[in-house]
């Protein structure tokens, strides 16, 4: 099983450039590695997010997700409707491909064919636009979307900026994690300090005077008389009940977002939707977009509430 890590603001060009100091030994630069593209529909983008936490892989997986801005016209004449699909680059080892890809296409059916990636025609006037040589790449999708032949980009795949998604081996990733932690100095054992004897140097006796030894042995066996009390009234202490303090109202301190979140998750649930259709529900993509923009995870949350 994986790990997944997200990080903001990036490209496959960024994180290959940093790979070797993110993840050590992890990273193998001479595995050999390639870029397919998922189509999924938008229900399913939280799932695909997380996958790399139910898979086996060697190698590091990033992916990214892109939205479709300047070629959208460009994917409705191909009779494409972008506001049904999210659209996931992945950059992985060849190794990883099988196990990344077994469970969504014998399980769930998903289809597999080739897809070109082609530059957006200069004649749209996009802005940052790089010229890059078409080429096609694996594409896997959905069975509910249809075949896409074709998808634009103003610039090369490696350049796709987004929040990415990277999902590393989990006993790789804890070994890492391990090791950094020993150069940090995190959990490492002090040492005990060292127990020292220190001799203990004996008293010397000390010799009563026989006088002295003599009046102690005969005051030790004069028996003790009682001496008597007077008599006293009984005291009967009652028990006096102090009241316990107020308990405190409990404080909520979890962040806006995370309120907002959870308030739109029981409203579906009252209104009855399946939770599996929640993901398709504009209010909950809404604040999950918001919720990635500040590093909140949603998963977990909505896993708690749901099951």
């Amino acid at each position: 099983m994986g790990v997944t890590a997200l990080i903001p603001d990036m490209t496959f060009k960024q994180l290959y450039d940093e790979a070797k100091n993110r993840w050590g030994e992890i990273w193998d630069p001479n595995a050999s590695r390639l870029q397919i593209m998922l189509l999924l529909p938008r229900k399913q983008r939280k799932l695909l997010e997380l996958h790399g936490d139910m898979i086996d892989h060697g190698q590091p997986v990033m992916a990214i997700f892109n939205r479709p801005r300047a070629q959208i016209d460009l994917l409705e004449k191909q009779g494409f409707d972008h506001r049904k699909a999210s659209f996931q680059f992945v950059d992985l080892a060849s190794a990883d491909l099988g196990p990344w890809m077994q469970q969504l296409v014998t399980q769930e059916g998903w289809l597999r064919n080739t897809i070109e990636i082609a530059p957006v025609p200069f004649s749209m006037d996009v802005p940052n636009q790089r010229a890059f040589e078409k080429h096609s790449i694996l594409c896997f999708r959905h069975p509910d979307l249809p075949s896409l032949d074709t998808y634009h980009l103003p610039y090369p795949v490696t350049a796709v900026n987004g929040k990415a998604f990277v999902s590393l081996p989990r006993r790789q990733a804890a070994e890492l994690a391990r090791q950094q932690a020993e150069i940090l100095g995190v959990g490492l054992a002090k040492p005990e300090p060292e127990v020292v004897a220190v001799p203990i140097v004996g008293s010397k006796p000390i010799i009563e005077p026989p006088m002295k030894m003599e009046e102690d042995f005969v005051s030790s066996m004069v028996p003790e008389m009682p001496v008597p009390f007077p008599n006293q009234p009984e005291i009967i202490e009652k028990a006096e009940s102090i009241p316990l303090p107020e308990a405190a109202p409990e404080v909520d301190d979890a962040p806006p977002i995370e309120k907002e979140f959870k308030a739109i998750v029981q409203e579906l649930l009252d209104e009855g939707v399946d939770p599996s259709d929640m993901m398709s529900d504009e209010r909950l993509a809404d604040v999950q977009e918001r919720a990635l923009a500040v590093g909140f995870e949603t998963w977990p949350v909505f896993m708690q509430m749901v099951t």
